[in-house]
């Protein structure tokens, strides 16, 4: 009897280890982005750099998106050293140029996602494969000034 007893209480301990190893993962997955549960945190540094082409400016911007397994799509960025003129997400490669999907609304220097905004199946998986940016326009550069890809 006091074998099943010592049995059962190791199957309870390695249970309460593996289940401690899945909250450690669980949080290093929501620190460093990606999918955790039925979202996606991509977390972004707009530069000039990363516009195609390239663009010399000391303007950056910061933010994050959220974006759920339905494609309903959260998050805003914020700019300094910029008079942004639009914002948006675009589906595109890194290095490629491609077409907006998701236009962003502008309060102050603070470009958001608009209340529903969703993506199709088709920006959805382009998201996943990391071919989604966000980047925001200015008088000076129409085509876009700063720039960042969504990664999931």
């Amino acid at each position: 009897m006091i074998s099943i007893k010592k049995a059962f209480l190791a199957a309870a301990v390695a249970s309460a280890v593996s289940l401690a190893g899945c909250d450690t993962m669980q949080s290093a997955a929501n620190t460093a982005g990606g999918w955790v549960g039925m979202e996606s945190t991509s977390r972004v540094h707009l530069t000039g750099s990363e516009e195609v082409p390239a663009v010399s400016t000391g303007a950056s911007g910061e933010g994050s998106f959220k974006v759920a397994k339905d494609g309903s799509v959260t998050g805003s960025v914020t700019t300094t050293g910029i008079d942004g003129t639009a914002a948006h997400i675009h589906r595109g490669a890194k290095g490629q140029n491609g077409p907006v999907i998701v236009p962003l609304t502008k309060s102050g220097n603070t470009f958001s996602t608009p209340a529903g905004a969703k993506l199709s199946e088709a920006d959805l998986q382009a998201y996943k494969d990391g071919n989604l940016y966000v980047n925001v326009h200015s008088a000076a550069h129409k085509g876009g000034e700063i720039r960042a890809q969504l990664k999931p």
